[in-house]
């Protein structure tokens, strides 16, 4: 496996073209390349979404993680949908100018579900999207469903949720969501919080994320040779 390297990939926004940090890391004998995008108060360098993609890149799938514009130039809040919408168009491009491989788009919270967003636009194409932790709702408030645009997502899904995620409280609100896709399901992850946290069993972050990668990969690896 080589380091990831750094690069910069240039974003085409309404007010002018802006560039952003990314990370990508190609394995040897890669079979497919990975979108990976960060939740709303993190950055491409948070250690969850390290750990992950060392995970993902130790069973053979590239990772491109990257920075959304907003926490670019250094803001906490995110910036419109259609500015992440138009990130994810150039980061899908570059991983695939990186690697002739399936293009799949993974995202953090707040970052698979811009990824879904670009999807139901049909913004981007990949062979299937992953959500860690996808933000159903507020949290507490489950009478703001972010959910009307799923169904049109073309490629399949999966959710990756834990059951103690105050993001999907109630549960059978995701699972009437997910039920309402056109190819969509859920892996539940008992105990878990929505950074994956379990209560009473302390782990890092990075040991967290790399955690998930073994299911992600089992998701992908049958869609990459389909």
């Amino acid at each position: 496996m080589t380091a990831d390297e750094a690069v910069r990939i240039a974003v085409a926004l309404p007010a002018g073209a802006v560039e952003i940090s990314a990370d990508i890391g190609i394995p040897s004998g890669a079979w497919a390349i990975a979108g990976l995008a960060h939740g709303a108060g993190a950055g491409h360098r948070h250690p969850f979404l390290v750990g992950f993609a060392a995970a993902l890149q130790a069973a053979g799938v590239a990772t491109a993680r990257f920075t959304f514009p907003y926490r670019e130039a250094g803001r906490r809040m995110p910036g419109p949908p259609a500015h992440a919408v138009a990130t994810w168009i150039a980061v899908e491009a570059a991983a695939r100018a990186a690697l002739d491989a399936p293009f799949f788009a993974i995202g953090k919270s707040y970052g698979g579900r811009m990824a879904s967003m670009a999807a139901a636009e049909g913004a981007i194409d990949p062979a299937a999207l992953v959500y860690l932790g996808y933000p159903l709702h507020p949290p507490g408030d489950p009478s703001k469903p972010r959910v009307a645009h799923l169904p049109e997502v073309a490629p399949p899904q999966l959710f990756v949720e834990g059951t103690n995620d105050p993001f999907i409280d109630p549960h059978v609100q995701l699972e009437e969501a997910v039920a309402a896709c056109r190819d969509a399901r859920i892996t539940w992850i008992e105990g878990g919080g929505h950074s994956f946290e379990v209560k009473g069993r302390k782990r890092p972050a990075e040991e967290i994320g790399a955690g998930l990668a073994p299911l992600v990969t089992d998701f992908l690896r049958p869609l990459a040779s389909s």
